[in-house]
């Protein structure tokens, strides 16, 4: 990266003018370029995370209080874990919830996975639907979904299978 402070300034300006999506890939990008070359973590960088919504990457050891406290009041349980949303996965969490009827489709790294298993592990519904494009995700999902909520549901694969009381299908 030419110039780290620069990068931090356009971020700023773009906050400032009400582009977050811009601000939020020009962080995206800053985080990508201190962990590729191994840069000191600049301290507004926090700030433009908390802002963007980008939670699971505050850095924590040179947070301030109020980070600390949305990187904690961002996490959910996961099945076997606990881990920070960022803002858009914690939207689609709540409308989940809610019992909004909802169709997502997001890139791989959005964290499709995370709300899912967030949302059987606080909502505990009776059947859980997951459509997955490949044969390959189909295993990958339900070897998931079988290690982490196997004892509480069914996992279904096949049509060919007698539901029980508790159904994930696949």
């Amino acid at each position: 990266m030419t110039d780290l402070f620069e990068k931090m300034h356009e971020i700023n300006d773009s906050i400032n003018a009400g582009q977050l999506d811009d601000a939020r890939n020009e962080v995206i990008k800053v985080l990508a370029e201190i962990e590729k070359t191994d840069q000191e973590f600049p301290a507004p960088l926090n700030h433009f995370i908390r802002t963007v919504g980008l939670y699971p990457y505050l850095q924590l050891d040179t947070a301030s209080w109020q980070e600390k406290f949305v990187y904690e009041s961002f996490k959910v349980d996961v099945g076997d874990a606990n881990v920070t949303l960022h803002k858009e996965q914690s939207l689609l969490l709540k409308k989940l919830i809610e019992g909004t009827d909802i169709a997502v489709s997001a890139p791989t790294s959005f964290g499709k996975s995370f709300v899912i298993d967030s949302f059987i592990s606080i909502s505990k519904p009776k059947n859980v639907v997951i459509i997955v494009p490949t044969i390959a995700l189909t295993d990958e999902t339900r070897r998931r979904m079988q290690r982490k909520f196997g004892s509480e549901y069914k996992i279904v694969t096949t049509t060919d299978v007698e539901l029980a009381e508790k159904n994930i299908l696949i």
